[in-house]
């Protein structure tokens, strides 16, 4: 069976609910390929379950936007659009530059030192040119950011983005080879939250995304070329 297959059942959840978690989590974190065919019966076999919770979970990923259905065919996974990456982004900077605005104001002592850490741990794993632990600090650093801003109505905003900007995290570190610029706007980002400058941490966070973006595309337009 496939490693990201194996479900907990050590569990009180429902066993749908856990299917539907672990499919999800495969195709947020690129274990599932864009365009990819999810046969119902195959998934089943893997993960050991029957048909049924695996159905069921298609067809809730298909609402969140993740699976596609096509006529005849059947159900796959759905690809990352020039569209999609442009729309959610937009989005994300706005919110992003609030929060960061936002941490700049609010942020302790401990929320500031948790970045440092993670800023270095960043660092270490483009070093170690580590790909898994590159997209876990990322993560873990703008998570801490947003808890940062101690505005929960913005964390939940934001929150609900996650999948969508978690397939784009893979989608770019798996494939880009210069991490520089990042880290560069990850220092830049901590330093303006340090201190206290909520401007400049405002300014920083939307240039990020717009990095974010353009790297993507980048990547995109490779890959169209190839």
């Amino acid at each position: 069976m496939e490693h990201f297959l194996k479900i907990d059942m050590d569990t009180y959840k429902p066993l749908r609910e856990i299917v539907f978690t672990t499919m999800r989590e495969a195709i947020v974190n690129g274990d599932f390929k864009p365009g990819q065919r999810l046969m119902e019966v195959q998934l089943a076999e893997q993960m050991g379950v029957s048909r049924t919770p695996v159905r069921e979970a298609i067809r809730k990923l298909e609402l969140e936007g993740l699976v596609i259905m096509v006529p005849r065919k059947g159900a796959y996974v759905a690809g990352l659009s020039s569209e999609d990456v442009k729309e959610v982004l937009e989005i994300r900077a706005v919110l992003e530059g609030l929060a960061a605005s936002l941490a700049a104001k609010n942020a302790g002592e401990e929320e500031v030192s948790t970045l440092r850490e993670i800023v270095d741990k960043f660092k270490q794993a483009a070093s170690d040119q580590d790909v898994v632990k590159l997209i876990h600090f990322d993560s873990e650093f703008h998570d801490v950011m947003y808890r940062a801003s101690k505005n929960k109505k913005l964390i939940q905003l934001i929150s609900s983005l996650r999948e969508q900007v978690q397939r784009f995290r893979v989608a770019y570190f798996t494939k880009i080879k210069n991490t520089e610029i990042l880290i560069a706007e990850h220092n830049e980002l901590l330093e303006a939250i340090a201190n206290n400058d909520s401007e400049k941490a405002r300014i920083v966070a939307e240039t990020h995304i717009a990095t974010t973006e353009r790297l993507i595309t980048s990547i995109e337009d490779r890959s169209k070329s190839e």
